[in-house]
């Protein structure tokens, strides 16, 4: 199953792949020798860390090389301009109750961070904004309850 991603998340994927492959993996694989070299393994705290840390590693790569390898990556630039909501896209808000102002950019589940206002295409601000246009209102059902969004903006960009 395709799961889509910008081209902007997939590079940023691409790059913690090779960082885990070429510099973190080997930097552990260093600290499991060195820790065998201390001798008892069973009272190791280093070499168990270690070890702990080179599982870590091992799976975050599967998991990365299992996202990379089913992604179907979407470059927003090249998204037809037709001023709709879609995947990619960056979006300006205005909280309609308090006009509190955001900006989210709809992203894929695994380049989602709401601390760079990255929201996943299945959350469900995403889920109400997708199809909109400028100056229509999104009602998002949240937890506290219903919250309506103007949207003043909408940008087709990386």
């Amino acid at each position: 199953m395709a799961v889509p991603i910008t081209l902007h998340g997939s590079d940023d994927l691409k790059d913690e792949l090779h960082r885990l492959k070429h510099t973190a993996r080997p930097e552990v694989v260093a600290a499991i020798a060195e820790a065998r070299a201390h001798g008892d393994l069973k009272e190791n705290a280093e070499y168990h860390a270690a070890k702990e840390q080179q599982s870590f590693i091992e799976g975050r790569i599967q998991q990365l090389d299992s996202v990379l390898a089913d992604a179907q990556i979407i470059d927003p630039a090249s998204l037809p301009k037709d001023g709709r909501v879609v995947f990619g896209v960056t979006v300006d808000l205005i909280n309609i109750d308090n006009e509190d102002e955001v900006t989210y950019q709809i992203v894929g589940d695994y380049e989602s961070d709401i601390k760079l206002n990255r929201i996943s295409i299945s959350s469900p601000i995403a889920r109400a904004l997708i199809g909109k246009e400028v100056d229509d209102i999104a009602t998002v059902k949240a937890p506290s309850g219903a919250i309506d969004y103007e949207i003043t903006a909408i940008r087709y960009q990386g």
